[in-house]
């Protein structure tokens, strides 16, 4: 085993940004890592996250939002999601209710691509994040849908920026287009590319360089952040209705965990109960 590590204390910094227009305490916000793992470049993990928001901004200077819209470009992700974990432990609870929602993009290029939307209402993958996340999930397939372009649910695996976003009960949402997994021959059929292969190969790799984009995959997630971004920024509305419904339910949700929780295990994640 040949290991090559570099131990040493250091800095970093998170780049923020936001529209001058828009209702400030209502603020939709967007993020991608701009750092890499040390052997590589890391062109699609992630330039390809933080070009296509780069790009957002730029033609947000032409827009005229009501919500305002805050760009996030995090430093550290490669080291355990530290300048999104830093930025969000930062904030005032005054200043987190402010956030509506965070959408992430985390390698959005990958050469043997799949269209993966974050699974926000848990119909995929049983866990759901918090109130808000199943309707910006279903904004992202609405693109999806539009274009004719096939999608599916991944996992909440806590590996990006959203997590402490997640964490902190804000909606999240956002777009992947895989990394180390094998692609199935189901998921060849739906998106094309080759099965058996990973969808990006070059993975935390040297080979991770500026022919490791797929330029279809990063058009198309790119229209569909751009698209749920425009939406959100004119109107949060499904989102707001979601929370509010939640918000209705959650006496009687906290009443039936309790009596549930005498017959079975069940696990506490934050202030909510999940079976």
């Amino acid at each position: 085993v040949v290991t090559n590590v570099v131990r040493e204390q250091t800095e970093t910094s998170n780049v923020i940004a936001q529209t001058d227009r828009g209702n400030p305490d209502n603020v939709v916000m967007t993020g991608a890592h701009l750092d890499s793992v040390f052997e590589g470049a890391g062109i699609n993990d992630n330039g390809s996250g933080s070009a296509a928001l780069l790009e957002l901004a730029l033609q947000m200077k032409r827009a005229h939002p009501r919500n305002q819209v805050r760009f996030a470009w995090w430093g550290a992700e490669e080291a355990g999601l530290v300048g999104s974990t830093f930025y969000v432990n930062s904030l005032s609870q005054e200043e987190k209710d402010k956030i509506k929602v965070y959408l992430n993009y985390d390698m959005i290029g990958s050469p043997n691509f799949g269209n993966f939307i974050y699974d926000g209402d848990g119909s995929d993958f049983d866990l759901a994040g918090p109130p808000g996340s199943a309707a910006t999930e279903a904004l992202f397939e609405k693109y999806f849908n539009l274009r004719e372009i096939a999608s599916e649910g991944t996992q909440i695996s806590f590996r990006s920026d959203y997590a402490q976003f997640f964490e902190d009960g804000i909606a999240f949402g956002g777009l992947f287009t895989g990394a180390e997994v094998l692609k199935t021959e189901e998921q060849a059929a739906k998106f094309g590319g080759e099965a058996g292969v990973a969808f990006d190969p070059c993975y935390h790799s040297a080979c991770d360089d500026i022919t490791n984009v797929d330029e279809l995959a990063l058009e198309i997630n790119g229209d569909a952040a751009a698209f749920v971004t425009s939406w959100l920024s004119l109107s949060t509305r499904v989102i707001d209705e979601e929370i509010a419904a939640a918000e209705e339910a959650e006496p009687a949700a906290g009443a039936r965990a309790l009596q549930v929780e005498q017959k079975h295990d069940i696990t506490h994640w934050g202030d909510k109960w999940i079976k």
